[in-house]
């Protein structure tokens, strides 16, 4: 029983220590999204669901919760925004060609249909990003609409 309480005394400590420590935190300008929501101009519904949905873990500005504060969550939601940004970084918009822009946006159109994203992990904790039909379709037909923009543009003059 001795041996437990040390080993549980020692773990505590670790733990404490730990949250002097965290990874780097994604607080990027918010208006970085701008040049996104200028080019595809989705309408306030759609654009309310990417705030609510897209932002934290797709953008270089995440909006952390409290519990970003407690080691190892801090590590586990870090790498889960460098992993979103990695696929999708809306921040990054104007630096991606057409052809890329119209690729990301079928993505979005896949992932958000089959409801692959929002992951269950983020709507677990966020309530607004759990997406209802209603918003699954306004989000897909305005990614189809804009899409369309992409393909006029990528097509050879």
């Amino acid at each position: 029983m001795k041996i437990l309480k040390k080993i549980g005394l020692l773990l505590l400590v670790v733990f404490i220590i730990a949250q002097f420590f965290g990874p780097e935190k994604n607080d990027g300008d918010v208006t970085s999204v701008e040049a996104f929501y200028a080019d595809t101009n989705p309408p306030e519904d759609v654009k309310l669901v990417l705030k609510n949905t897209c932002n934290d873990c797709h953008s270089d500005h995440t909006r952390y919760p409290w519990y970003d504060k407690i080691t190892p969550v801090n590590y586990w939601l870090a790498e889960h925004v460098e992993d979103g940004k990695k696929h999708f970084n809306i921040s990054k918009w104007n630096d991606y060609s057409d052809k890329k822009k119209d690729h990301k946006l079928d993505e979005l159109i896949e992932m958000v249909e089959e409801k692959e994203m929002p992951l269950p992990s983020y709507t677990w904790t966020h309530g607004d990003a759990d997406l209802s039909q209603e918003q699954i379709d306004a989000v897909v037909s305005w990614a189809k609409t804009v899409r369309l923009k992409y393909a006029f543009l990528k097509e050879p003059q």
